[in-house]
């Protein structure tokens, strides 16, 4: 499926029989991943009620929970789908600011935060934690897990063992990939951590990731956008664009090194990572403007069609996992892990017809 595609397209992916949760699904960028790999994506869990909202008008769920997963995890069983407890997949990205290369890292390590929406302040180092205990509830086949590339970095590294060993306690057996979206079909360089844990008793294979597309520069997704510019930058800003050459940041011509989160993008090549944070974004390379909202959902490989209702589109997409980045990390694990248990399902429905 190409980078500018719509939610539409989804009725012709073939059903391949596998089910799927998604945890923290903020608008269901890995929903869409899973679903184009020709998964059901059951439902989800979401505790912010403006992305939940979006994720109900956009996908539908048959299950949906509108709660802190800390919450969700302590349901009694009763309370849960049975479906729920017969998942191939559990899907999850458990917040994970604190682990970012931005910022301050592990000043910010053990602190409780909040996001803009008003949410309850929440210790996210915690919440990958709170997600295993759920993997160890409802027991998938296997589960996939997103995160920043900052948590496999310097002194992280000692987290990640401590998740590691937590999902053996759990049953699950760990591999994990470092990969990059712009090599996925996706028209952004986004540096991603991915987990894939197969519960130790299924004797499922180990996972291989290889992926190798050619990557799509800034040009080519502009081309396809009927909008080419987005809103004009401020006069304090103005000073500087016009000062630094296309593919760098205005912080590498200013004096003080000031403006560090504006890029101005180059035509000839891919665009760096979108974030949520519209204090700073991507510039046109030749108007002193952002870049359009069309042009963030390409970059996002996010449908044409989806409807953001009043939200920011760069704060949907930049908390979002890409659609395509997802789907070539299922398509992988489901062609490696479940491949017979499918061409099993294959026949099955073929001896039924």
């Amino acid at each position: 499926m190409n980078w500018k595609w719509y939610l539409s397209d989804l009725k012709d992916v073939p059903k391949n029989g596998l089910k799927v949760f998604s945890c923290f699904s903020c608008g269901g960028g890995s929903t869409m991943g899973y679903k184009m790999a020709g998964c059901t994506v059951l439902g989800n869990v979401e505790i912010d009620p403006k992305m939940n909202m979006l994720y109900k008008k956009n996908h539908n769920p048959k299950y949906n929970f509108n709660m802190d997963i800390r919450k969700f995890k302590k349901l009694p069983d009763d309370k849960i789908p049975d479906e729920l407890f017969d998942l191939d997949i559990l899907d999850g990205s458990p917040p994970c600011s604190s682990f970012s290369m931005a910022g301050a890292r592990e000043k910010g390590w053990g602190k409780k935060k909040k996001f803009r929406e008003g949410q309850k302040e929440q210790t996210l180092d915690d919440l990958f934690f709170d997600f295993i205990d759920v993997v160890e509830k409802l027991k998938p086949k296997v589960v996939i897990a997103e995160n920043v590339k900052g948590m496999i970095s310097g002194n992280a590294k000692g987290y990640v063992r401590e998740v590691i060993k937590r999902y053996k306690e759990a049953g699950y057996e760990t591999q994990i990939f470092l990969l990059n979206a712009a090599l996925m079909g996706v028209p952004q360089s986004r540096e991603r951590v991915f987990f894939v844990s197969k519960r130790i008793d299924l004797h499922l294979p180990k996972v291989k990731m290889d992926f190798r597309e050619k990557p799509i520069p800034y040009g080519e997704v502009e081309k396809q956008c009927k909008v080419k510019v987005g809103k004009p930058i401020s006069q304090a800003l103005r000073k500087w664009y016009f000062k630094t050459p296309a593919g760098l940041r205005l912080a590498d011509v200013h004096p003080k090194g000031s403006f560090f989160s504006y890029r101005k993008l180059h035509p000839e090549k891919v665009a760096v990572t979108l974030t949520a944070s519209t204090s700073g974004t991507h510039l046109h390379p030749k108007e002193p403007c952002g870049i359009s909202d069309e042009a963030i959902i390409g970059l996002q490989s996010f449908p044409q069609d989806y409807d953001f209702m009043d939200q920011n589109v760069q704060y949907v997409c930049g908390m979002s996992v890409p659609p395509l980045m997802m789907k070539g990390v299922a398509s992988e694990v489901i062609r490696q892990c479940f491949g017979k248990e499918l061409a099993a399902h294959g026949n099955s429905k073929a001896e039924n017809r």
